[in-house]
């Protein structure tokens, strides 16, 4: 007999923007650049790094932003995105039910 904790709606959504968020692989790629460089760029920075419109750029800090991955903070007339590590707590938490045995 399998025992399903039943997540709430507001968890449930907050997997289903996360997994969204990384379903395209510019956004992973966004979230490792980050990463390596320590956590915090600016969107111009990050807008260097690939070669897309700077509209596609601002798209998909957008999306992880609304997927709480990312924030940003206003300096000057510039915005510095940071991950948010506790949201990518989810994916680890949602993974974790294929660790245990389900028997």
């Amino acid at each position: 007999m399998i025992v399903f904790k039943r997540e709430s709606k507001q968890r449930q959504d907050a997997y289903e923007a996360v997994f969204t968020a990384l379903a395209h692989p510019v956004r992973r790629r966004i979230l490792l650049t980050l990463y390596f460089e320590g956590g915090s760029m600016t969107a111009g920075a990050i807008a260097k790094m690939f070669e897309h419109a700077w509209p596609t750029t601002t798209r998909h800090l957008q999306i992880l932003e609304s997927a709480g991955l990312l924030h940003h903070e206003r300096q000057g007339r510039s915005r510095r995105y940071r991950i948010d590590r506790r949201r990518l707590e989810l994916v680890r938490d949602w993974l974790a039910w294929f660790s245990k045995d389900p028997g």
